[in-house]
């Protein structure tokens, strides 16, 4: 029976979880490698169940380790508002690790953050920035708290509630033939070359269901991963690209590149994820409320 199971364990799990070899989750957590080992072992004894599949020197979490992981995360995030719960100088306590897509990551969260920060106090954050299928990836492992993206995401573990917005681009050189055109049509986006972002990319996706599919012919020209890169290619004229106008500012004040006017409803939500099965601490309700505030 799992009756002696120690917050000691359930941190190595959790440990071995994110990082899926013991010597990355023994270097986190400042222990030997064979402490660690003995740990996992103890705890997959006292539970009765092997909690990972050994894959070359990597441990995989399997159906039963699945089982765990919600409520390990939640005990050790509620040991946490233990610790802080008399300490009447941080009425927020802990650790909130954000995830944030390219555009969000870059253009909105330091100003979203600086405004929590200063509302809170609290300063304990951090921020890891990726395509959308990665941070939704790193949720639903528990890598992350709760992640902000462009693209909704219809995965089966995670919960979306929108809580802001923007709105896309087209952008192209200054010396593109259609440069400097008050209006354009469709029509004349005809046989372009594109520079898109990188499957997985709420920005790519955006394209490819709103202006992709009125077009008879395009061409992916690149396939670049970060903004600055597109942005750059398209000043040197390599083709096309459909940013968000937040992302494309500085180069559209600049005069690196130039917008285009096109009849299309340009505009994009960005949504707010957590794990369904998340524990949700007063310090992560209060920043999923703040956001949802925030973007209103």
């Amino acid at each position: 029976m799992a009756n002696n199971i120690s917050f000691k364990q359930l941190k190595v799990f959790t440990a071995i979880t994110q990082h899926k070899t013991m010597t990355a989750a023994a270097q986190t957590l400042f222990l030997s490698k064979a402490a660690v080992s003995m740990a996992l072992a103890e705890l997959e004894k006292q539970i009765g169940h092997a909690l990972f599949d050994r894959v070359n020197n990597r441990l995989i979490l399997n159906q039963e380790g699945q089982k765990l992981l919600p409520l390990a995360d939640e005990l050790l995030q509620r040991s946490d508002d233990l610790t802080h719960l008399f300490d009447n100088t941080h009425t927020l306590a802990g650790q909130l690790h954000i995830g944030a897509s390219d555009t969000i990551g870059n253009q909105v969260a330091p100003y979203l953050l600086s405004d929590f920060r200063r509302e809170t106090q609290h300063l304990s954050q951090s921020v890891f920035i990726s395509n959308s299928a990665l941070i939704c990836q790193k949720l639903v492992d528990y890598e992350l708290d709760l992640a902000l993206i462009e693209g909704k995401t219809l995965h089966s573990e995670l919960i979306s509630t929108q809580f802001s917005s923007d709105e896309m681009c087209i952008i192209c050189s200054l010396k593109h033939p259609l440069a400097g055109l008050e209006t354009i049509t469709v029509d004349q986006l005809e046989a372009s070359q594109w520079i898109l972002r990188e499957p997985g990319s709420g920005t790519r996706e955006f394209f490819l269901r709103t202006v992709a599919p009125r077009l008879e012919h395009w061409h992916e020209a690149f396939e670049l991963n970060t903004t600055e890169a597109i942005i750059n290619s398209v000043s040197a004229g390599l083709g096309l690209a459909c940013l968000s106008t937040l992302a494309a500012e500085a180069a559209l004040n600049d005069g690196r590149v130039t917008r285009l006017n096109v009849p299309l409803d340009m505009k994009r939500r960005y949504w707010l994820l957590v794990h369904k099965e998340k524990y949700q601490s007063p310090l992560l309700k209060r920043f999923i409320e703040f956001c949802q505030q925030w973007g209103n």
